[in-house]
């Protein structure tokens, strides 16, 4: 399980950061890839990873500013011709299927696979029985969400030793115990699986914000996360900036993941002010307040491991 970092500026792309997207690719057995917002220019970053449009399912766009969306249709389009055939779900505010259907119309271009639009609220989007997606409304200047991913609790690993010691025959009936079914051997004795299972594997959690200002809808959805990504428009002092134009400050971002209990935060959406150069300072800023911070880059990988 593993986030790309496909364009971390505010606003809009420069020669060192693209507009913002991220892509999340899940763990077997799905496989698949989910992409947070879809700044202009998303098609063209994933061409340098070895993401493939055809692997993308579902889409979740935090809000309807052209620097999180506008490239969605163009990434669309190009879907089918890269073996996207099977029907993909795109989660956002009230208003994207319009501006996605009405550019289509115009454009006489033809999608042949099936796309389908869910309105997203406050509360439980979807839950698969292996992830539950949340979403919860920020703090911008047009309505904006974020979303929480969270990786359902996994059964713990068999204990092949206490397997060995009841005497339990390999094959079906350890595929039996491992899905949490007690079984009754041959000569009458019971197996319960609790008692040849190791402890439960934790489900990980991502939170992925939209813009947004210091919140509550924030802080909920980070709450223990695994990986936080927070926007950090602007540095240390430029709170009044940032607070006029709906976004927060390296600090803010720091506070929040602070009060989330969240374990690692990744920030990004810098205004293009910043270079490439002043990354670790932006990063030591929110470091005074959350050590685990990183300043994200167009291309970073941050792995998420499963918690022990």
């Amino acid at each position: 399980m593993e986030l790309t970092l496909l364009g971390t500026g505010a606003g809009r792309p420069s020669k060192l950061r693209n507009v913002t997207s991220m892509a999340l690719r899940l763990p077997t057995p799905s496989s698949s890839v989910w992409l947070f917002d879809a700044g202009e220019g998303t098609q063209h970053k994933l061409l340098d990873t070895p993401i493939k449009l055809n692997r993308i399912d579902r889409i979740f766009i935090t809000h309807l500013h052209g620097d999180h969306v506008f490239g969605l249709p163009g990434l669309l389009s190009t879907r089918a011709y890269d073996g996207g055939v099977d029907p993909v779900t795109i989660y956002g505010p009230p208003g994207l299927q319009k501006m996605v259907d009405t550019l289509f119309e115009l454009s006489g271009s033809h999608i042949a696979y099936d796309i389908h639009y869910v309105e997203t609220v406050e509360g439980i989007l979807f839950d698969d029985g292996q992830f539950r997606v949340e979403a919860a409304a920020l703090e911008h200047r047009v309505p904006c969400f974020g979303y929480r991913v969270v990786e359902h609790d996994r059964p713990g690993r068999l204990d092949v030793g206490k397997l060995q010691d009841a005497q339990v025959p390999a094959g079906p009936l350890y595929g039996r115990l491992k899905a949490g079914n007690d079984i009754e051997l041959p000569d009458g004795r019971k197996v319960c699986a609790k008692d040849v299972m190791g402890p439960s594997i934790r489900g990980r959690i991502v939170t992925i914000l939209g813009d947004t200002k210091p919140c509550e809808g924030a802080v909920k959805l980070a709450h223990d996360a695994d990986l936080l990504v927070h926007e950090a428009t602007f540095g240390a002092g430029l709170e009044e900036k940032a607070e006029a134009y709906g976004h927060s400050t390296t600090l803010q971002a720091a506070e929040i993941a602070k009060q989330a209990g969240a374990h690692k935060l990744v920030m990004t959406h810098f205004s293009s002010r910043y270079e490439l150069a002043d990354a670790n300072r932006l990063a030591d800023e929110a470091r005074t307040i959350f050590p685990a911070t990183d300043a994200a880059s167009d291309g970073d990988v941050f792995a998420i491991p499963c918690r022990s």
